[in-house]
């Protein structure tokens, strides 16, 4: 519905432009208070103003509403080490477990490369997901490209962001 608020505002200006300037190139009057009055400018001024408010307040609203997490079945800790994960589901007791990428050499030969690991997070489909990141030492980029989920591990913050899984895999 954004896409389409903006695209119409976007629609309506280009007409108003392409108008004036077809006007503009094939009228021989001109009126003397548009080339030079303060009226015109003050309107000139303001009217993109407005048009950009027209703009921004659906944007920041939707800004907004994508970042609201609505009650998450289960939420999910993520903390960046300096070569592994470590990982703690909140919503049970003491299940905590760290996963290691495995080494290119040790690989099978349909695995991923720089992607598989040894213990592997198991989260349900069809259900809202949190996940909550930081780091214990540099900045880490916590990804799975498959659900198109990135977001930065840094340490002393703590960032969440939620998904919903909707294929198996």
């Amino acid at each position: 519905f954004f896409h389409d608020h903006t695209l119409l505002i976007l629609i309506m200006i280009t007409v108003l432009i392409a108008y004036i300037m077809f006007m503009l190139f094939f009228n021989k009057f001109t009126n003397r208070y548009l080339l030079h009055g303060q009226t015109i400018e003050i309107i000139w001024t303001i009217l993109p103003a407005v048009i950009l408010m027209f703009i921004a307040f659906p944007s920041l609203r939707l800004l907004y509403l994508m970042d609201e997490i609505n009650s998450p079945l289960i939420t999910l800790k993520a903390i960046g080490h300096q070569w592994y994960w470590s990982y703690e589901y909140s919503n049970f007791l003491n299940l905590e477990f760290d996963s290691y990428m495995i080494p290119t050499n040790e690989l099978d030969m349909n695995g991923f490369r720089l992607l598989d690991v040894d213990n592997r997070i198991i989260l349900p489909m069809n259900n809202q997901i949190r996940i909550l990141v930081t780091a214990t030492d540099v900045i880490h980029s916590w990804t799975v490209p498959s659900l198109g989920v990135k977001i930065d591990a840094t340490p002393g913050r703590l960032n969440q962001t939620n998904f919903l899984i909707n294929q198996p895999g």
